[in-house]
């Protein structure tokens, strides 16, 4: 029992980590840049100063100072080599009791004996003297350093964010759960970038991705009204056209492992049939582009064969077998004498390529069934939640 209430606890401090981490993007300025997992689990940078803050939750440990020492210790390390900096440094925490322990003010001294000191296998290491810094220097390192033992529980730090959403996007407490279900997706996708440039976001950027209002209301008209009523809302609102313009459209559509091969293929040929304009009096013929998103690579490629086999002209922007993905390739204008029916992104990475190059009007029409993957606001974007890949026949 002790080791599932340990799991839960390191689950429970993950989110609290994360809660913090939007509450402090949604309290920040405007021109603040926050980085997930930085120098320490957030980093706060103003124009003047940086914040490096190390956010951790002990529900079921009381305060004591060897608690705080290790990273303190670390953070003392990284003073070490950039004194001059304007970094500062934060150790912010909850615990359950034991924080009376805690001095009104934190002393050299006090630091020196409760901080800065550890034991090593029976060895004394007092590593303000490993590292050769004067009282000077701890008294700057300690000018840099808050420590708040009191912070918010994580039910009061989670009512806190859903307070701040909903008044950012003046709407009811209920309302603000789906901002925070977002604002949860796009921390969880930060952390776990590799490079640093990728874990950081401003202000303006998370409150502009998470403000999908009518992606909301689409999953909520979905679940409320049901599969039929919402296919040909979306039907009528999208996908009923007088005349088809010869715009370059992007269909991606995320598909379920259980999704046969022929399934797939049926509603390629679908899109493609009500999509497309081939004929010798069309002046600019076009078809559609369709990335299959969740599909193997050996599926794709069954999935293509089964389409050639159906006499079902595609291209891909690979030439032969072996060839690298060329740009020109997939631009092709499909003809008469052609025949080219559909154009199929292999790699969702190569989109952005594909819609730089050209410039006619491009439309983008995304199709998820568990959460949206992809991110596009210089064009036309519709992001469409569905069941399963056979709502789309109802909905083109």
């Amino acid at each position: 029992m002790a080791s599932t209430r340990d799991a839960i606890d390191t689950i429970k401090g993950y989110y609290y980590q994360f809660d913090y981490s939007i509450l402090k993007i949604i309290e920040s300025n405007e021109d603040s840049v926050i980085t997930i997992e930085g120098i320490e689990d957030i980093d706060i940078s103003n124009t003047d100063e940086e914040t490096a803050v190390q956010c951790k939750y002990y529900a079921g440990t009381q305060y004591n100072h060897s608690v705080i020492g290790k990273p303190i210790r670390l953070m003392l390390k990284h003073f070490s080599i950039n004194k001059d900096s304007n970094l500062k440094y934060m150790i912010y925490g909850f615990y359950s009791n034991g924080q009376k322990k805690f001095p009104r003010e934190v002393t050299i001294d006090f630091a020196k004996k409760h901080f800065f000191t550890t034991t090593q296998k029976g060895k004394k290491i007092e590593m303000h003297k490993v590292l050769s810094l004067t009282d000077d220097d701890l008294t700057l390192f300690l000018d840099k350093m808050s420590i708040d033992i009191n912070a918010l529980s994580f039910e009061e730090q989670n009512d806190r964010i859903l307070l701040q959403l909903s008044e950012q996007f003046s709407c009811t407490k209920t309302e603000a759960e789906h901002y925070y279900n977002n604002s949860l997706r796009i921390i969880r996708e930060l952390s776990i970038q590799s490079k640093k440039q990728d874990r950081t976001i401003t202000k303006t950027q998370f409150l502009k991705q998470i403000n999908n209002k009518t992606d909301l209301f689409n999953l909520w008209y979905l679940g409320v009204r049901g599969v039929e009523e919402y296919c040909r809302r979306i039907k009528k609102m999208y996908f009923t056209f007088p005349n088809l313009s010869p715009f370059s459209r992007f269909f991606l559509i995320e598909c379920n492992q259980v999704d046969t091969v022929t399934e797939i293929k049926t509603m390629v040929i679908m899109i493609s049939e009500r999509m497309s304009r081939i004929s010798k009096r069309e002046e600019t013929p076009f078809c559609p582009y369709v990335y299959l998103h969740g599909v193997s690579e050996e599926k794709l490629k069954n999935i293509k064969h089964t389409l050639r086999n159906d006499n079902f002209r595609l291209i891909d922007g690979h030439d032969f077998k072996g060839a690298t993905f060329h740009i020109d390739s997939i631009l092709r204008q499909p003809t008469v004498n052609n025949k080219i029916k559909v154009k199929i992104i292999n790699e969702l990475t190569n989109l952005g390529e594909i819609l730089d190059t050209l410039n006619n009007t491009r439309e983008i029409y995304q199709f998820y069934i568990n959460e949206p993957y992809y991110e596009n606001d210089d064009h036309k974007h519709v992001v469409l939640p569905i069941k399963s890949i056979n709502d789309i026949e109802k909905i083109i």
